[in-house]
């Protein structure tokens, strides 16, 4: 066992999490922004936006997207227990949307000029779990 004992317990978001639904509706095919409308607590859908938006060369809406994805996702991981520190797991698949929405935040910041907010997403990730962006794959 590796583990720090010293830190808290990895965030784990639950199964029902309106992430968890919205993933089956966007591998179905669905459009984004009607997973969005339909579930805007999802991260992922934000995060989905987002990337969409970033391949469009479309920043600013790609940074709106990711920030709203953002804050829902920080939403869900305070009701889980998060207190603004410790591993939050990309290979849990509820934790993902929260993660790729930091990610695309990242890369839109990173897009836009803002140095500042790309380190702060990037630290974020890597302190959730430093695998992340490797999990969550290329970008």
């Amino acid at each position: 066992m590796n583990r720090n004992l010293l830190e808290p317990d990895p965030i784990l978001l639950p199964q029902d999490h309106p992430d968890v639904p919205a993933r089956a509706a966007l591998d179905a095919g669905e459009d984004p922004r009607a997973v969005a409308a339909q579930h805007p607590a999802a991260s992922l859908a934000w995060a989905r936006l987002a990337r969409a938006a970033l391949d469009a060369d479309d920043a600013v809406a790609a940074y709106a997207f990711a920030r709203t994805g953002y804050h829902r996702g920080l939403d869900a991981l305070r009701r889980a227990g998060w207190r603004g520190a410790g591993p939050v797991p990309a290979s849990h698949a509820p934790n993902q949307g929260f993660l790729l929405s930091v990610l695309a935040l990242a890369d839109a910041a990173a897009a836009i000029g803002e140095t500042e907010e790309h380190a702060r997403c990037m630290q974020l990730l890597t302190d959730s779990d430093p695998r992340a962006v490797e999990v969550l794959g290329a970008r």
